[in-house]
């Protein structure tokens, strides 16, 4: 009996051990098989001396019994709603008044992902798991412990030293691919299709039969504080790595910031890579970080004062996609496109949607003949969220990027460590298309009337080859293309002309260097004021200047030292391209030579 107590024992803690490898740390450390046959010897060994049989023991994750109607639990801290707004405005106003509310000293923030599922509570009692309940009416929410207990990255006990009683709060979700998959058992049982995850994780938290739940495959998120009784940690931030060292799975993709500014203007940026992820998104979550602050700020009877949620308008169709094209962007990337079946989408009509990259292809396993899910979700340009496998044709076969590039059949190569794939061809005649048209753009030299449609003409005529050629074009050329009259000409000149004078800042913008946009540009020219100060600066001193560091000081060392880049500096200088800021104090003959 002692042997098989202690071998049972044994079992239990690598079968946690592996699930937390597994669930929590994406670092597996044995096969399935190695895992199933050590959940299979627990089995045995508990079948055969069912008194050492442990409620917290990895095979009871699913109950054989069938419960009855869900029952009533009482949360002993209200899980109150938060507000929120789709209005940028809006949340910056919520910041301010937080921070008015508090005085001098600075609020600092956390920003998580808003994840679309079901929240739920969780209760640990000295590191077992006793309870999990919904959110309910916020004081009153449904028992669902038996299908809570199914979710594979929960664990039924706590690794580490864990308070007395944890409540910890999150959200349970399906993943994309998971639905996909679930999807395709429905269609072959002759069942209907789920619309989306959220709707799957509603219907299945309140299941009466907690096998019929495990097979869903949810997961959990923990993101939130319940009651609890010896928490160590002063802020949000601490919690959440209190939590992971107990082995539960915390809401990915965090970020901490020391104002609301600093929040606020990253929110764009977070929302772009949101495609990345293969759970579904509906906005961003702002709360104060420290838990002192939290307490000054109270809440009202509806929600807290120190949470808000910045939610994102999506929108959703099933449409079949009919082809896949690659484009070269400005800096050689290759970009996949899906070329869609038109459908309606938020009050427009969508026939293409972007795929980002080879791996994202590859990850969603995306193939031309596909039916897709699309997505708008805010400002961004429509995505493909998964692929709906129960309508999958027979002869479908995995899509295969190009090997060379479509436009100069330059051999592509992938970014060291990146997801990218690039024409390293620095005269490819798609890449110079899109670097003039990002050069003339607004945000960089703003060249009034320098369309797409003249770059094309431009360049089909051989006026144009570099940025430099753009200033040395004469009137009698461009009166020799279709549709160019006196006036057309003499406008387009003249904004070229008065392009010259935008300073330093706006000419790194335009001309196209990995990693360098608006924001980096203007620090690097505030920084170095004229271009001589910044080709002479070493790539350690560029590293070293604010919001620079050591990847995009790389980046701008070996543009300004290699061969392309000094041609276009020295072009752009010897066309009188202003090449300081207009306010340095820098004589403007040194900033216009090399």
């Amino acid at each position: 009996m002692d042997e098989a107590r202690q071998r049972i024992a044994w079992l239990c803690e690598q079968i946690r051990h592996h699930d937390r490898q597994y669930y929590l740390l994406a670092q597996p450390e044995i096969t399935d098989l190695q895992y199933d046959r050590l959940i299979n010897e627990l089995k045995l060994l508990e079948s055969q001396h069912p008194e050492l049989v442990q409620p917290d023991s990895p095979t009871q994750r699913i109950g054989d019994q069938i419960v009855g109607d869900l029952l009533s639990v009482q949360h002993r801290l209200p899980m109150l709603s938060i507000e929120n707004t789709y209005s940028l405005q809006e949340l910056a106003d919520f910041l301010s008044r937080a921070q008015k509310t508090v005085g001098d000293h600075q609020l600092s923030w956390v920003l998580e992902l808003k994840i679309d599922g079901v929240a739920a509570s969780i209760i640990y009692e000295d590191g077992v798991l006793v309870r999990a309940a919904t959110r309910g009416d916020g004081r009153v929410g449904d028992d669902i412990t038996h299908n809570i207990r199914t979710i594979a990255d929960v664990p039924l006990r706590l690794g580490g030293r864990p308070p007395q009683l944890l409540e910890v709060r999150g959200e349970v979700y399906m993943t994309n691919h998971d639905l996909a998959q679930l999807n395709l058992q429905q269609s072959a049982a002759g069942l209907p299709p789920f619309k989306n995850t959220r709707n799957v994780t509603a219907g299945t938290i309140r299941l009466q039969d907690p096998k019929l739940a495990a097979q869903r495959k949810m997961r959990f998120f923990a993101h939130g504080m319940g009651y609890c009784e010896g928490v160590q940690a002063t802020s949000h931030i601490e919690f959440l790595e209190e939590l992971k060292s107990y082995g539960l799975q915390v809401t990915p993709h965090v970020h901490v910031f020391e104002s609301a500014e600093q929040a606020l203007s990253q929110i764009d940026q977070i929302q772009e890579s949101l495609h990345e992820l293969d759970f579904e998104v509906d906005g961003m979550v702002l709360k104060v970080n420290r838990l002192s602050d939290r307490e000054e700020l109270g809440s009202t009877t509806k929600s807290p004062r120190w949470v808000v949620a910045y939610k994102i308008e999506k929108y959703e169709a099933v449409t079949q996609l009919n082809e896949i094209v690659v484009q070269v962007g400005k800096t050689g990337t290759v970009t996949p496109v899906a070329e869609l079946e038109p459908v309606q989408l938020a009050g427009t009509t969508v026939s293409r949607a972007s795929l980002h990259n080879a791996e994202e292809i590859e990850r969603k396993d995306i193939r031309v003949g596909d039916w897709v899910v699309v997505e708008k979700a805010g400002k961004i340009i429509p995505h493909v969220v998964r692929v709906e496998l129960h309508r999958r044709q027979s002869s479908s076969i995995p899509y295969s990027f190009p090997q060379q590039c479509p436009v100069c059949s330059t051999e592509l190569v992938k970014d060291q460590g990146g997801v990218y794939i690039r024409c390293p061809n620095p005269h490819c005649p798609a890449k110079l298309r899109q670097q003039l048209s990002f050069f003339a753009g607004r945000s960089a030299m703003d060249i009034d009337g320098l369309g797409e449609k003249i770059i094309d003409q431009l360049l089909d005529a051989g006026l144009v080859q570099n940025f430099a050629d753009l200033y040395r074009l004469q009137e009698s050329q461009l009166l020799k293309l279709e549709r160019f009259g006196q006036a057309k000409a003499d406008n387009l000149l003249a904004a070229i002309a008065s392009s010259k004078q935008r300073g330093l800042a706006r000419v790194l913008t335009a001309i196209s260097i990995r990693h360098v946009g608006s924001r980096v540009a203007s620090v690097l020219a505030k920084h170095f004021q004229d271009i001589q100060r910044l080709q002479s600066a070493s790539q350690e001193e560029l590293a070293q200047v604010s919001e620079v560091g050591p990847i995009i000081a790389r980046s701008v060392y070996g543009f300004l030292h290699g061969e392309t880049g000094q041609s276009i500096i020295a072009g752009l200088a010897e066309a009188g391209v202003l090449l300081s800021e207009p306010d340095s104090t820098s004589s403007s003959t040194g900033s216009q030579g090399l």
